[in-house]
């Protein structure tokens, strides 16, 4: 059966998705912010036998589902196909593949990148070298974002000081740096979609020319240490093999491919 859930079922759907709180980062940051009585939110449930199986996430246009076992993908897409709006459909990639086969519309754009978590760094850190690292401050917003914008691959990147003001005022996200010893920006890392029990990293770069220092690392090294020491589980996404690497040895393991399909209205 399925049927859409409420204030009521919340501890029903925090034992199913807070077991793993990295894969579920954007489900419990959702209905942490915004609970299940939203306009532009709704979660459904799929339930065996009473129990709690699987949900599925709608914020706006985009739809997460989650579960750790088959669950009824034909009745999750009935549920998608009434939307007559371009929509999204994102996860990890074994439970987005079977509401494929029943979405009835074309496909505008397909993805698929690695999707790693953390719960604890494979090596202790030095304290003292991660001094380097300051917490990014309001008068820092414009020249940090100057700085990720020269880095190639974030050129096209949506950063902005609003976003950077907004991350702060809600708590959803924060920001390390380093500079060099001439005071220079080199190399940054932020978090984002944070919740009480987990965060995602992003924007790890450092300025061209600066690279192989170790500057990106130190920001890492900040960053994860502060937000494990919270009790926050750590994910990220990546495509590029020599970036996981980084980030392996950091003690980030592959969860798996996150998949997301953008497809037309109907």
């Amino acid at each position: 059966m399925i049927r859409k859930l409420n204030k009521a079922d919340h501890e029903s759907v925090m034992a199913l998705i807070g077991q793993k709180p990295a894969e579920n980062l954007f489900i419990i940051g959702d209905i942490e912010a915004y609970g299940y009585d939203s306009d532009f939110q709704e979660i459904w449930g799929h339930f065996q036998n009473s129990k709690l199986i699987a949900v599925l996430l709608r914020y706006d246009q985009n739809y997460i589902p989650f579960s750790e076992q088959p669950y009824d993908a034909q009745g999750f897409a009935e549920i998608i196909n009434r939307n007559p709006k371009p929509i999204e459909i994102s996860g990890l990639k074994h439970l987005v593949k079977p509401l494929q086969e029943f979405i009835n519309r074309d496909i505008r754009k397909f993805s698929e990148t690695y999707y790693a978590k953390c719960t604890g760094l494979s090596y202790k850190v030095d304290e003292e070298r991660i001094q380097q690292a300051s917490y990014l401050q309001p008068s820092e917003y414009h020249e940090n974002i100057e700085m990720l914008r020269s880095i190639p691959e974030f050129a096209a990147g949506s950063f902005s000081v609003e976003a950077r003001e907004r991350a702060e005022k809600y708590k959803t996200g924060r920001t390390y740096i380093v500079r060099n010893e001439q005071g220079t920006m080199v190399a940054s890392a932020s978090t984002t979609a944070e919740n009480s029990q987990s965060a995602m990293i992003v924007g790890v770069g450092t300025r061209p020319g600066f690279e192989r220092r170790g500057y990106a690392t130190i920001c890492m090294e900040k960053l994860c240490s502060e937000l494990l020491a919270e009790g926050k589980s750590l994910c990220l996404f990546y495509d590029n093999p020599a970036a996981g690497k980084i980030y392996k040895r950091l003690g980030f393991t592959d969860m798996g491919l996150w998949t997301m399909i953008r497809y037309e209205a109907l």
